[in-house]
């Protein structure tokens, strides 16, 4: 038969003290921690400014897709289309086919506006 001694009240208090002691640790590392979580480097603001600014990169890369896709397309229409070649070539060129007469109207004089 085993016979436990009763350890006292003596025992007893310093163990409330120690389980105490240990609760507001606890608390006090909690608190810490969403301090930190709130107000650190990393924090919740910091977490929310870098997930809008993730969101915000994301538009940018889908309009950055869709222009590399409309420019990819014109891209093929040059090299495969002669149509938007002579286009090209007589809008920015002023090329002009074998034959065809070319009018350049020049404003008169008096018709010119002063420039600012």
């Amino acid at each position: 038969m085993i016979i436990k001694r009763n350890r006292g009240r003596q025992w007893l208090d310093w163990q409330r003290r120690i389980v105490t002691g240990a609760h507001y640790i606890g608390i006090a590392v909690c608190l810490l921690l969403l301090l930190v979580l709130v107000f650190g480097d990393m924090g919740l603001p910091r977490y929310f400014s870098m997930r809008e600014h993730a969101q915000q990169l994301d538009v940018d890369l889908q309009e950055l897709q869709r222009t590399t896709r409309t420019l990819r397309g014109d891209i093929d229409r040059l090299e495969h289309d002669p149509a938007k070649i002579e286009q090209l070539a007589r809008e920015q060129l002023g090329y002009v086919r074998k034959g065809e007469t070319v009018y350049q109207l020049v404003p008169s004089p008096s018709q010119e506006r002063p420039r600012p």
